[in-house]
């Protein structure tokens, strides 16, 4: 059997170095690309386990580089990519729309495009390869506070900048199987947490201020819904689904794990407070509730009984467990934070792509 030549965007951020890890360790025969840009969220220090493996190599790239992307996919020899890139945090897409429109659309699209003209080109055409989308949840809009779920059959709604850049971008994987013959999937997922998430979003920054003793914000009353899943399970997911998923097809990848805000902040803090030894409710004092988010959602909830019934997928994490192995990471790699703190990472970064200049 040929041995596989996979480019995974985005493999320096937080799920993106999880899905490069699984496929590095897993799939030793494969050949690993990680293409990112480093922009804020991306951090190698997040793959230095794997940074000297065989089959891994980091290219440095803007995926909105058309031209960069297709060469190293004539080059590499490219037959699966798996799409993680995007601009995530949807405070910051309320910012800068431009930004989101421009990684998360055009990014996805000059991906498709280089796919399309790298694929044509060969004897084969797309027999073997498949090009693999990873979005959101957020695309389907919101859910009322009962037991309604996304599936894959919801209707988009999107409500903030960076789900509407995502479901456009979503859009466009889809035309490029309806109008080449692409052999496409997209996956929607719901919020992931773990190890090695930039502390801008919620879980390790409030385990990182409650460390410091720092006010923990919570949006209005702390009501709106979120189902939780422990980024590992959605690595393996994305590994189950690229290999075995039909194409053409969407899966939803959820956690069946919901939690009101402030319920989950207050368990947070219970965790956070008995690994550093202070009494049970110590830092809930912290708690500190500010002005609603611009459009904020009010529950997510994901139907994963497609992916479990077709390819065996769920959950291996309890979220309890999950939580506390989470927690224990952030505060066992105190170094890592304060290089995202003080941005020393950035440093770092740059000081690697020195030393491995090819």
């Amino acid at each position: 059997m040929a041995k596989r030549s996979i480019i995974i965007t985005g493999g320096a951020g937080f799920i993106g170095s999880h899905v490069v890890r699984l496929f590095v360790n897993k799939y030793p025969e494969y050949n690993i690309i990680n293409v990112d840009k480093l922009t804020y969220a991306g951090n190698l220090a997040n793959l230095a386990d794997v940074a000297d493996k065989p089959n891994y190599r980091f290219v440095k790239m803007d995926i909105c580089d058309f031209e960069g992307v297709l060469r190293l996919m004539q080059e590499e020899r490219v037959d699966g990519v798996i799409h993680l890139a995007a601009e995530s945090h949807v405070d910051r897409s309320i910012a800068e729309p431009f930004t989101f429109a421009q990684t998360n659309v055009m990014g996805t699209l000059s991906l498709l495009q280089a796919a399309k003209v790298c694929w044509e080109s060969c004897a084969e055409g797309y027999s073997g390869k498949r090009f693999y989308h990873i979005s959101t949840d957020e695309v389907y809009g919101a859910l009322e506070f009962d037991n309604t779920l996304f599936t894959e059959q919801t209707s988009y709604n999107p409500h903030s900048p960076y789900s509407a850049s995502k479901a456009s971008s979503d859009h466009f994987v889809r035309a490029y199987h309806d109008t080449y013959g692409m052999p496409t999937i997209v996956t929607n997922c719901s919020n992931n947490y773990g190890p090695n998430q930039f502390p801008e979003k919620l879980i390790p920054l409030f385990i990182s201020n409650i460390r410091q003793q720092k006010s923990l914000p919570v949006y209005g009353k702390g009501e709106n819904v979120r189902d939780w899943l422990y980024v590992e399970d959605h690595a393996r997911a994305i590994d189950t689904i690229f290999h075995n998923g039909r194409v053409a097809q969407t899966y939803n990848i959820g956690g069946s794990n919901e939690w009101r805000n402030i319920d989950l902040i207050k368990v947070i803090i219970k965790v956070v407070d008995r690994h550093l030894g202070n009494a049970e409710g110590h830092s809930l004092g912290l708690i500190e509730y500010v002005t609603d988010r611009l459009g904020h959602d009010a529950r997510y909830a994901i139907d994963s009984s497609k992916l479990r019934n077709e390819l065996g997928w769920e959950p291996s994490v309890q979220f309890e467990e999950g939580l506390d192995r989470t927690v224990r990471w952030y505060l066992e790699n105190g170094a890592w934070l304060e290089d995202i703190i003080s941005g020393n990472y950035q440093r770092r970064n740059n000081e690697y792509l020195e030393e491995n200049k090819r």
